[in-house]
C-alpha cells in the first residue's frame, strides 16, 4: 500500500489558491503557498486571515483554532522553492495552458520523483496539461468549486498515464478534506460545468431574443430548478467574464456553435460591466413556461451526453448539480420530477435549435428511456473490492448519506452479495462527503404520518433490521470508517458492525429522544451491549455528542487514528479478523467523563432523573445541572420508552431486545411529540412538547 500524502503545497496565492491552502491547512496537513512574488504570497495570507476572520465572528472557529491553522501555512516564494519531499502540489494559477505549463516544468525540477503534481482547473485538457510535465503517471485534473474552504464538491481528472496509485493517493486526500469527490473523464467542462456553463449560455440567448428580461429570466429559472439565485444573479457573483471564457471554450471544444457566448454577455464584458436585473419578476404564462423549457431542456440534453460519453454516471451527475452548485434536485432527478417523457421532448427541442443539428446529437437513450414510460433508477450503494476487502460506498452525500427506503434496499443487496462471496474476508463501510451516515431520512417519517400509513414506518425501520442483522451475523469481518458525522441511524448501523475505525473528525450522537422518538434500529440495545446501562443513558437518554475520546472511553469507537493511518488500520484489522467479544457491557476506560456519566445515569438516579429532578445518588452539582438541562429539552414518552429499552437490554438477549424495539414503534409513533418533534427539525426550529 502507498503512503498517504501528508506534505502539500499550492501554487497561486490568488482567491482559488489561498482557499486551497486554507482548507488544506484546516483538516491539519502542513501546506505551502506559493507564489512568485512576496507580496502575492502576503495577499493570500491576508485573504485566508480575513475569511477565518469571518468564521470567528460566526462561531464556526475559535482564536486559537484560526491561529492553529495559519500556523500550518507557510508561505514560500518562487515555484524552485518548493520542498523536494513534497507529496502533492497543486498549481492554481491563471487558466492559461502556457502559464500552467511553465509552472509544472519548474516543479518537475524541484520536486521529489514520488512528487504528484495535480492542475486546479475548470476547462483545460488534463491529457494536454499532463505532457507538459515529466511525470505524466503522477499527474491529475483537480477541479475545486468556489469558495474551495466551503463548497464540498471536487472534480478529480484522470489524464489517460495517470497511474492508479496517483488517482487512489489524491482522491483520498480530497476525502480528508472532507470533499464529495467526483472521479471523470477528462472531457471538456468535465461533469457540472459541461451542463452549467450551456444553461448561463441559454439565459443569455433568451434574453437576446428578447424573450424576457433579466429579473424574469432569474425568477422562473429559482421556480423550476428550486434554487435561491438565478443564472443572471450567478454570472454576477463569479464575474461574466468567467462565464463568457468558459462557454467560449466549451463552444470551440465541443465544436457547438450554439455554446459561443451570447453577443450581449461578450458586449457586457467589454463594456466592464455587471447585469442589470432590476426588480420586475412577473411575466405572462406563455413566456414563463419557455423559460422553463428552454433551460430545462439544456440540462436534460447535455446531461445526458455526458452519461453517453462515459464522463461520470447519472448518480454523479445529479450529484456534482446538488453538492457543487447547490441545486435542490440533480438533472435527472427533475427529469423524474417532470415525467422523463416530457423530458426527452424539452431536450429534443432545444437539440432543435442547434444550428442543424451542429456539434450536438441528443443521444437515443434518452428517447428510449422516455418510451418506456418509467422513471431514472438511481444507485446510491455499491461495492469495490480489492484483494480480500470489499469497500461499501454509501454515496448520497448531498443528503449526508441519510438512510432512506432506497439505501437500505440497496445496502441489503450489497450485504447479500459480499456476504456470499468466498473472495472476500472483509467488509468495511465507508459514507461520501463529510458523513458516515447522518441517520435516517426524517422526512420520510413526517410525510408517513401525513398520510396516516404508519405500516410503511414499522416496514422501513424492520427492513432496517433485517440489514444490519446481515452486517451484525455476516461471516465476513465487518468495519465502519466512522471518520466524520454518525448520528442516530448511521450511529446504529456503525455499531452492528464488529468494529469502528475513527479520527479527529468523528462525531457521534444520538439525537433521537430531542426529536420526540427513540432509536429503532438498534440504538437502545447495542449500545447498552457494549458499555453498559449507565452509559448507555448518557449516550441516548441526553443525546450528548460524543466526540472521539470519549467514544473510545466508551468502546463505541474501536480504533481512533490519523486519517492518514485509516488504510493501515482496515488492513490490519482484516488481517486479525472478527472480534473474540464484541459487546463488553462496560466502557473501555473509566475517563474523568464517563465516571461523571456513569455516576449520574446509574440505577438508583434514573426515576429522579425522568422526572426532570435532582437525583439522590451524589454527583457533582454543576455536572447535575447540565445534564438535567440537555434531558429538559427531550420528549418525556421518548425519553421513558427509551429508558425502559435500555433496561431490557440489560437482562436480554440482543434479538429480544431488537423486538421490543420494534414493538414499541407504533406507540412512540402514534404520539403527537413525535409529530411535533419530527416536524420541528424538518422546519428548523425548536419543538413544543405536551407529553401526549
Amino acid at each position: 500500500m502507498s503512503a498517504p500524502i501528508e506534505k502539500v503545497a499550492v501554487v497561486g496565492a490568488g482567491n482559488m489558491g489561498s482557499g486551497i491552502a486554507q482548507k488544506t491547512a484546516q483538516e491539519r496537513f502542513d501546506v505551502q503557498m506559493v507564489d512568485r512574488e512576496a507580496q502575492w504570497v502576503e495577499r493570500g495570507h491576508n485573504i485566508i486571515a480575513n475569511f477565518l476572520s469571518e468564521a470567528v465572528e460566526r462561531r464556526i472557529f475559535s482564536e486559537d483554532q484560526v491561529e492553529d491553522i495559519k500556523g500550518r501555512i507557510t508561505g514560500v516564494v518562487g515555484v524552485e522553492n518548493v520542498a523536494e519531499d513534497t507529496d502533492l502540489v497543486i498549481e492554481a494559477v491563471f487558466e492559461d495552458f502556457d502559464i500552467k505549463s511553465a509552472v509544472f516544468h519548474t516543479l518537475d525540477a524541484s520536486c521529489g520523483e514520488r512528487t504528484i503534481l495535480a492542475s486546479n482547473t475548470s476547462s483545460l485538457s488534463v491529457n494536454d496539461l499532463s505532457r507538459a510535465t515529466a511525470r505524466p503517471d503522477r499527474f491529475v485534473g483537480l477541479h475545486f468549486f468556489y469558495h474551495p474552504a466551503k463548497n464540498r464538491l471536487v472534480e478529480v481528472i484522470p489524464s489517460n498515464d495517470s497511474s492508479e496509485d496517483t488517482v487512489n493517493r489524491v482522491v483520498q486526500y480530497c476525502k480528508q478534506l472532507g470533499k464529495v469527490v467526483i472521479v471523470c473523464k477528462d472531457r471538456p467542462g468535465f461533469v457540472v460545468n459541461r451542463f452549467f456553463v450551456p444553461w448561463l449560455n441559454e439565459a443569455c440567448l433568451l434574453m437576446e431574443e428578447g424573450v424576457a428580461t433579466p429579473a424574469q429570466i432569474d425568477a422562473v429559472a429559482c421556480d423550476s430548478f428550486n434554487i435561491g439565485m438565478g443564472p443572471f444573479a450567478l454570472m454576477n457573483l463569479t464575474g461574466p467574464p468567467i462565464a463568457l471564457h468558459s462557454t467560449d471554450y466549451l463552444a470551440e471544444q465541443l465544436d457547438t456553435p450554439r455554446y459561443t457566448g451570447a453577443q450581449n454577455l461578450r458586449d457586457l464584458v467589454k463594456a466592464e460591466a455587471m447585469w442589470d436585473i432590476g426588480d420586475d419578476k412577473s411575466c405572462d404564462t406563455q413566456t414563463a413556461i419557455t423559460i422553463r423549457e428552454r433551460l430545462l431542456g439544456t440540462v436534460f440534453a447535455v446531461a445526458t451526453q455526458i452519461v453517453q460519453e462515459e464522463i461520470c454516471s447519472m448518480e454523479d451527475v445529479d450529484r456534482g448539480a446538488k453538492v457543487g452548485l447547490r441545486w435542490a434536485s440533480g438533472p435527472f432527478e427533475l427529469m423524474n420530477e417532470v415525467g422523463v417523457k416530457e423530458a426527452y421532448r424539452m431536450a429534443a427541442d432545444y437539440t432543435a435549435l442547434h444550428t442543424n443539428g451542429e456539434g450536438f446529437t441528443l443521444p437515443d437513450f434518452l428517447q428510449n428511456k422516455a418510451d418506456t414510460g418509467n422513471p431514472w433508477v438511481f444507485e446510491f450503494v455499491d461495492a469495490e473490492i480489492r484483494g480480500a476487502i470489499a469497500t461499501v460506498n454509501i454515496n448520497r452525500p448531498e443528503a449526508m448519506n441519510a438512510l432512506n427506503e432506497t439505501v437500505v434496499e440497496q445496502l441489503g443487496a450489497v450485504m447479500d452479495a459480499l456476504n456470499q462471496d468466498n473472495s472476500v474476508d472483509t467488509i468495511v463501510l465507508e459514507g461520501a462527503g463529510k458523513a458516515f451516515v447522518a441517520g435516517a431520512d426524517v422526512k420520510f417519517f413526517v410525510d408517513r404520518l401525513d398520510e396516516d400509513a404508519f405500516p410503511k414506518i414499522y416496514d422501513f425501520t424492520a427492513e432496517g433490521h433485517a440489514v444490519f442483522d446481515k452486517i451484525e451475523n455476516s461471516p465476513k469481518t465487518t468495519i465502519a470508517l466512522t471518520t466524520g458525522l454518525a448520528l442516530g441511524g448511521g450511529l446504529e448501523l456503525a455499531l452492528a458492525c464488529d468494529y469502528r475505525v475513527g479520527t479527529r473528525r468523528t462525531q457521534f450522537r444520538f439525537p433521537e429522544t430531542s426529536i420526540g422518538i427513540y432509536p429503532g434500529l438498534g440504538g437502545t440495545q447495542r449500545t447498552a451491549k457494549i458499555c453498559g446501562l449507565p452509559a448507555a443513558r448518557w449516550a441516548v437518554l441526553a443525546g450528548n455528542w460524543i466526540g472521539p475520546q470519549d467514544a473510545v472511553d466508551l468502546g463505541l469507537l474501536t480504533h481512533f487514528v490519523n486519517p492518514s493511518d485509516v488504510d493501515s488500520t482496515v488492513e490490519e484489522i482484516a488481517e486479525k479478523g472478527k472480534p473474540e467479544k464484541k459487546y463488553a457491557g462496560h466502557p473501555s476506560r473509566l475517563s474523568d467523563t464517563i465516571k461523571s456519566a456513569v455516576a449520574f445515569y446509574c440505577d438508583e438516579n434514573v426515576k429522579a432523573i425522568l422526572e426532570g429532578k435532582d437525583p439522590p445518588s451524589p454527583v457533582n452539582e454543576a455536572y447535575a445541572g447540565r445534564q438535567l438541562k440537555q434531558i429538559s429539552r427531550t420528549a418525556p414518552i421518548a425519553l421513558r420508552m427509551a429508558s425502559e429499552l435500555i433496561d431490557i437490554a440489560g437482562s436480554s438477549e440482543l434479538t429480544d431486545g431488537l423486538d421490543k424495539e420494534l414493538e414499541h414503534l407504533e406507540a412512540i409513533f402514534a404520539t403527537k411529540d413525535a409529530y411535533e418533534g419530527l416536524s420541528a427539525l424538518i422546519q428548523g426550529r425548536r419543538p413544543s412538547y405536551t407529553n401526549e
